[in-house]
């Protein structure tokens, strides 16, 4: 029984887990939804799912280590140097990543408690992918926001971050928009309290829920004081406690990201829904605005616009292009700066070739703020804002400046101090580490010199010891050499080390490897502590210099995010004016009243698409205006009736964003709203068909356009059986028309539907221009007053490839078809007798109500008793045999 007992015990304490297990479960415990990056060493090393997920996303070897409940432990790990690469490629994967760094040295882990005891770990950071401000994990012409959405009061509101460059916004939006926000800000990662019916709303991809508590909107104002040293939030908006909500919510989630150590934020803007063109997320797609159907950059309107130089620039762009401004004072002075760089080719060449290079200071600033700050972004910093301040010498020579540049210019003064200490302080291209020290600038700190004198003085004092010693030894090939484990020492090759062993040699054997054996000698000891304790002396110098230099430029944040703010701007507008000059774009005038006046409009994206097989887009024009608001455009597939529309509504999305447009004159009033429903696409994901997209999006329009919006409607019914898609198509022309009363393009192959142009005033008929010629369509892109002769589908199909026996039967059934309209009326046979929409709609509201449904929708079933229940059942049947009556 003993031996029984003492080999349980044994069992019991092998199948215990290792300190260093139970230190890496406590911290996986802190971290459970995370990869948990375990430092051991030179290594980041993972453990069990963790390792097989890690392996997986990164293609690297799983191995093991010891075991775990009698289970081989999978490990894998990544070099400590290269950790930025696979980090992104982890959170590209849709990981999240805990680093748990060692937070003592191993002396003073010995020091506690002993020869054996284990270095502390703790959690210093989670890498979310929006919690992200390294170079190396962003792109650096796009943002990288962090959303966070919450509701108090019956409000609700959306708070949205880059923490990367400090950007702070929020807003009250209403539940059934937040689709439309989210699609403008792309965000990586959004934020939702446990339990919220935002939950459901979201990509799972980007969901991250937290705690309830977390979006208290008492405990938020709190924070919020406490982050940016106020007594009110008076002075940064009058927020609603929905907006407190989402934006405690998301510092408390940075809070938790970074361990207590909050990154850089800028007091929030207020964002109001009013100030910008509203674009929901259906629209955005449509047009391809910020990224192409297939999900690139590349093919989008921000592609074909984007001529910035700086990352900031480009993402200043997009931002601009994502919510086009309603502010028509604003507008102009933007425009004045475009033009003001467009008629002047030298300015304009000056100007970006001087902001090509700046670097960027809002994300060296961003990483400053985050604790993650390194001497090249202190170097960065100086570089900007010295570039700034020389660039604000030169534009304020100019006489004829714009509005807009004067009051940019300012924010590029008051940097002289800093500018100055910076220079003073580095080294021209300081490194990105600093742990090797060498960033500090020779004459800046004379203490810092003389200790780097004396370390040089002792490197070349072992330099002429390694002389010294080869002429006494004899030995040509010895050689002072320097490693991590022995320090300095002296080598030679294996059959020189018998001549150093004697005892009178002036050598301490060291140590001896296959071809060299090593030595130690008091002379070469003596000069390297000179090094080491020089060396250290010098190295904690020149950080307590970085932490000092870090500490100022951190208190100068305000005017520096102004500086970066000012250089995107100027690189923006100056992107426009090239863009301008090289597809002969004009600047757009704005109206007081709806209309929309385009003369030789292009689509930019398809024209650039063009040019580059050297051929022409053919321009069109557009008049919409209050008494001829709706154009119905018909005309064959593949005749420019889609991308007709499409530029008109990009036309309009950049003119309201700053920029020149691709026309020879345009002229409009602000659109409020801008809406397309263009092409086809289902959402099966949420069991949604082409058709019920398509009727889902056309039910927006109809139920949020005012008369200030601008609508462009592709094809309305076709998704479902001829004569359900043409009553479709008439009775959404018609709301149009007499409801929303709004300008819009409206494209279509229902000839049927050039009937309304004679009951609908402010309807117009278009055409897009195509001929037959000896058997082949000829397309000619061109639009033209009236209806289309015919829809050509025929000649469409043929052009298409599809085999002429197919063509040829549909020849003959179109001929059958086409004789039995001639006979009864055809599919809008009847509709001469048609009431009007508004008539229509009169005989809805009119409708007499179902008492049945009436009686059912009034019951309380649990409240009912048996008697109760069987009167309701004659009563119910009486109300039925009234009805039927009726």
């Amino acid at each position: 029984m003993a031996k029984a007992r003492t080999s349980a015990k044994r069992s019991d304490a092998s199948s215990a887990p290792t300190p260093m297990m139970v230190q890496y479960f406590a911290l996986k415990r802190q971290a459970p939804d995370c990869l948990l990056f375990y430092r051991m060493g030179d290594f980041f090393e993972l453990f069990f799912d963790d390792a097989v997920a890690a392996a997986e996303t990164l293609d690297i070897a799983l191995t093991s280590r010891g075991e775990h409940d009698g289970a081989p432990v999978p490990m894998c790990g990544v070099p400590v140097h290269a950790a930025e690469g696979y980090l992104a490629r982890l959170i590209k994967g849709g990981h999240r990543v805990a680093i748990a760094e060692q937070v003592e040295t191993p002396a003073e882990a010995k020091a506690r408690g002993g020869s054996k005891t284990l270095v502390a770990r703790d959690i210093v950071r989670l890498v979310t992918a929006g919690t992200l401000t390294e170079d190396a994990l962003l792109d650096a012409r796009s943002s990288n926001w962090l959303v966070a959405i919450a509701e108090a009061s019956g409000g609700c509101a959306l708070a949205a971050a880059d923490i990367s460059t400090g950007t702070f916004e929020v807003g009250e939006v209403v539940a059934s928009e937040i689709d439309a926000e989210l699609a403008r800000l792309g965000p990586s990662e959004v934020i939702v309290a446990e339990g919220s019916p935002f939950e459901a709303m979201i990509d799972p991809a980007l969901l991250c829920a937290r705690p309830t508590a977390s979006f208290d909107s008492g405990k938020s104002e709190a924070a919020l004081k406490t982050l940016f040293g106020v007594a009110t939030l008076d002075g940064f908006g009058d927020f609603s406690r929905a907006e407190r909500a989402a934006m405690g919510g998301l510092i408390a989630y940075l809070d938790h990201a970074g361990r207590g150590a909050l990154p850089l934020l800028r007091p929030p803007v207020q964002r109001r829904r009013a100030a910008h063109m509203l674009i929901d997320a259906a629209t955005r797609e449509s047009l391809e605005i910020a990224r192409s159907q297939s999900g690139s950059r590349a093919g989008s309107l921000l592609a074909c616009v984007d001529r910035s130089v700086t990352g900031a620039g480009a993402r200043l762009l997009a931002a601009d292009l994502s919510a086009p401004l309603m502010d028509r004072a604003a507008i102009d002075d933007r425009l004045a700066l475009v033009q003001w760089l467009h008629d002047d080719e030298g300015r304009r060449i000056a100007l970006r070739d001087t902001l090509r290079s700046l670097p960027d200071i809002a994300r060296a600033l961003g990483r400053i703020a985050a604790s993650r700050g390194s001497p090249r972004d202190l170097g960065a910093i100086r570089d900007g804002l010295g570039g700034a301040r020389l660039l604000r010498e030169r534009l304020a020579l100019a006489a004829d400046r714009p509005a807009l540049l004067d009051a940019l210019l300012p924010a590029f003064d008051g940097h002289g101090a800093l500018v100055d200490t910076l220079t003073r302080a580095l080294v021209p291209s300081p490194p990105t580490e600093s742990q090797n020290g060498g960033f500090i600038a020779e004459g800046y700190d004379a203490a810092l010199d003389a200790l780097r004198a004396t370390s040089g003085d002792a490197r070349r004092a072992i330099a002429a010891l390694e002389a010294g010693y080869r002429e006494t030894t004899g030995i040509a090939s010895l050689k002072i050499k320097h490693n991590a484990v022995l320090g300095y020492h002296v080598e030679v090759p294996a059959k020189h080390g018998d001549r150093l062993m004697v005892a009178d040699s002036g050598f301490t054997h060291r140590q001896t490897l296959a071809g060299v054996v090593r030595f130690n000698a008091p002379a070469l000891h003596e000069e390297a502590m000179k090094v080491a304790q020089a060396g250290g002396h010098a190295l904690a110098a020149e950080q307590a210099h970085l932490e000092e230099l870090l500490g100022e430029v951190a208190a100068a944040k305000d005017r520096i995010t102004a500086a970066a703010d000012a250089l995107a701007r100027l690189d923006v507008a100056a992107g426009h004016a090239v863009r301008a000059v090289e597809g002969g774009w004009t600047r757009p005038g704005f109206a007081d009243t709806p209309c929309l006046e385009i003369e030789g409009g292009r689509h930019p994206v398809v024209e650039a698409a063009l040019a580059t097989r050297n051929e022409r887009f053919v321009a069109n024009d557009c008049g919409l205006s209050r008494e001829n608001r709706l154009w119905l455009v018909s005309g064959p597939n593949m005749g420019g009736k889609s991308t007709f529309l499409r530029q008109n509504a990009l036309i309009v999305l950049l003119a309201q964003a700053g920029s020149y447009v691709p026309a020879t004159r345009a002229r409009l009033g602000l659109v409020d709203r801008l809406f397309s429903r263009v092409g086809a696409s289902d959402n099966l994901a949420r069991g949604r068909s082409t058709f019920m997209v398509e009727m889902v999006e056309t039910a927006a329009i109809l139920t949020q356009a005012t008369p200030n919006s601008f609508v462009v409607l592709d094809e309305v019914g076709r998704g479902t059986s001829t004569y359900d898609g043409l009553a479709l198509a008439w009775a959404v022309v018609e709301a149009v028309h007499d409801d929303l009363a709004c300008r819009c393009l409206f494209a279509t192959h229902y000839h049927e539907l050039t009937r309304l142009a004679e009951r609908c005033d402010a309807l117009s008929l278009h055409h897009v221009r195509a001929r037959e010629w000896k058997g082949d369509l000829v397309l000619l892109h061109e639009l033209a007053d009236g209806p289309a002769d015919r829809s050509y589908g025929l000649a469409v199909a043929k052009l298409a490839g599809v085999p002429p026996h197919v063509v040829a039967r549909a020849k003959s059934v179109l001929a059958k078809l086409e004789a039995g309209r001639e006979k009864t009326g055809g599919l809008a046979a009847g509709l001469d007798d048609l009431p009007l929409f508004a008539a229509a709609l009169a005989e809805v509201e009119d409708e007499k109500p179902d008492a049945l449904r009436s009686e059912l929708a009034a019951l309380d079933a649990d409240a009912l008793t048996p008697r109760d229940a069987l009167e309701l059942v004659y009563r119910l049947k009486q109300l039925a045999s009234e009805a039927d009556a009726s």
